[in-house]
């Protein structure tokens, strides 16, 4: 009894860890082999139906970065269209630093596709602290950046005739 025991436990020691090994999904058959797998990110392929691309308005994306482009970037995102700057200090105000964020929310080139929103601090000499905002300085900078997209798209018209 106790060798059959001793057996079943010794079959069951060998199988259990093998059957871990074994996969829900079958492998591709050959012919499947070269098919392009769906999570798969292949940069340098040409776009098939039901390719997605970059979700936001590649002018206004350019347009952003040359605009923004004399401050630091803390973080840059092309495809969920998001822009935002490290804080800056001009050299003629030492003691007053912005931040800026930018949401491109659009793929088209529309006025209503950009969101600006603007930090400002000022030194009180120990610390930084938070000040008010213009509120025409966000859409300055949203008309800078419109401008700035539209003389793009402009100029890549120009290029293909």
């Amino acid at each position: 009894m106790r060798q059959a025991a001793l057996k079943v436990f010794l079959v069951l020691a060998l199988a259990l860890p093998a059957s871990a090994c074994a996969s829900k999904n079958p492998r591709p058959q050959a012919s499947e082999a070269g098919a392009p797998r769906p999570a798969l990110v292949r940069f340098g392929t040409s776009k098939q139906k039901g390719d997605v691309g970059i979700g936001v308005n590649s002018f206004l994306w350019r347009a952003t970065l040359d605009t923004l482009g004399f401050m630091p970037v803390a973080s840059a995102d092309p495809f969920g269209g998001t822009y935002i700057t490290e804080w800056h200090a001009n050299t003629e105000r030492p003691l007053e630093r912005f931040k800026i964020q930018v949401f491109i929310l659009d793929t088209r080139l529309r006025a209503d596709g950009i969101a600006v929103q603007v930090f400002r601090q000022i030194n009180n000499g120990a610390t930084w602290v938070d000040a008010s905002v213009d509120p025409d300085t966000p859409l300055q900078i949203e008309n800078a950046i419109l401008t700035r997209a539209r003389q793009l798209r402009i100029s890549s018209l120009d290029t293909r005739r």
